[in-house]
């Protein structure tokens, strides 16, 4: 552990001293971080809009210069976009909401996306990912161009849900990673890129990076609709979402019982902090329903998620049963429409269209210019 940190400070001071256009990679703040995991060397360099049109004769120079240090490691340097502030202007756009927090997303981050939206919880565990995968097919089956990333980045499920497990993606001649096409999706995950027992040991810089490369880097095209799958919780991967993505709304999952709508809540207030609009939400594990005698039991209590909407004044998407049909869809890694299974009681589909009807009316108005004197 002691020779591990001399040689991560040996290669920090290395590499700082690299120079680029006449100044040297610390003066230009290009470093952020170098850390290790599961034997892989990980450097973070971040990178103003200037110095990525440069992005891979500097990428070399800190792989090169790393690889001289860590001899028979395996080296990866990830890139982000440095925040710039824009110079002042004749004009403004304010921040919609008073004590509002959220920072002007980038637009150019997907710009083939026409529409991105976040799929959360404010826990782990109520069926985020679920949800995610058979409403990005739902929205497939109705002839839309559909994109899913699972952006769970310390618990990945989609790689299991849509039969991909243990796929690496290719890339295109420039770079860009290729995502899988199944069920009409194209398809994107952490989990394609680590072992799947390989837990992710990183701190909140690492994470934005790994978040930001999945949807810069990925070769998406041209979608209608791009489902994120977000990690649970409110923390720094929900705010690097929330702040930097031009969200057009959120869809909120949670269980009816009160431990998991308090977190649902916070969830709920998150989004509504970083103006994105809420476009509803989905009470899962409703209840339990039988397949043999369609017999419902309200196992975790019922409705709750319901009046939650009702009191916090957002739509009410639809509920989802407690049920072995979906457990065994998603065993299998298919969409529990293509599990030859009766799911009238549950039907994912309608609750796309009531999704799809509040995002109709969620379309961002025009921020409000003011004129400074």
């Amino acid at each position: 552990m002691f020779l591990k940190k001399i040689k991560i400070k040996k290669a920090k001071g290395a590499i700082e001293t690299l120079q680029h256009e006449g100044m040297s990679f610390a003066d230009r703040g290009f470093l952020q971080g170098i850390s290790e995991r599961d034997g892989t060397i990980l450097i973070h360099l971040e990178l103003d809009s200037h110095a990525l049109k440069q992005a891979e004769p500097i990428k070399a120079k800190a792989q090169n210069e790393a690889e001289k240090i860590f001899k028979n490691k395996d080296i990866k340097v990830f890139i982000t976009q440095k925040n710039e502030p824009k110079p002042r202007a004749h004009v403004k756009a304010p921040t919609p909401n008073k004590g509002d927090t959220k920072t002007p997303p980038s637009q150019d981050l997907l710009p083939g996306v026409q529409h991105i939206i976040a799929v959360a919880s404010g826990k782990g565990g109520v069926g985020k990912s679920t949800l995610s995968f058979n409403l990005a097919v739902e929205a497939a089956k109705q002839g839309l161009k559909v994109g899913l990333l699972d952006a769970d980045i310390y618990g990945p499920s989609v790689p299991k849900l849509s039969g991909l497990e243990g796929q690496k993606p290719q890339q295109t001649e420039d770079g860009k990673i290729i995502p899988f096409e199944k069920f009409k999706l194209k398809i994107m995950s952490i989990g394609f890129m680590v072992e799947a027992e390989s837990p992710m040991i990183w701190r909140g810089p690492m994470v934005q990076s790994a978040l930001l490369q999945m949807m810069r880097d990925v070769d998406w095209g041209e979608l209608d609709i791009l489902f994120i799958d977000m990690p649970p919780g409110t923390g720094d991967a929900q705010l690097t979402l929330a702040q930097k993505v031009p969200l057009s709304g959120a869809v909120l999952i949670s269980t009816p019982q009160d431990i998991a709508l308090i977190d649902a809540r916070k969830g709920l207030k998150m989004f509504e902090k970083t103006a994105v609009p809420i476009l509803g939400i989905v009470e899962n594990m409703s209840y339990y329903h039988c397949p043999n005698c369609s017999h419902q039991d309200p196992v975790f209590g019922h409705g709750g998620a319901e009046a939650d909407a009702k009191k916090y004044g957002v739509p009410f998407l639809g509920s989802i049963p407690l049920n072995s049909h979906i457990r065994e869809a998603c065993d299998k890694g298919l969409p529990l429409s293509q599990l030859e299974k009766d799911e009238s009681v549950f039907d994912f589909g309608s609750v796309f269209k009531n999704m799809q009807s509040q995002l109709s009316n969620a379309a961002k108005k025009p921020p409000v210019i003011e004129i400074i004197d």
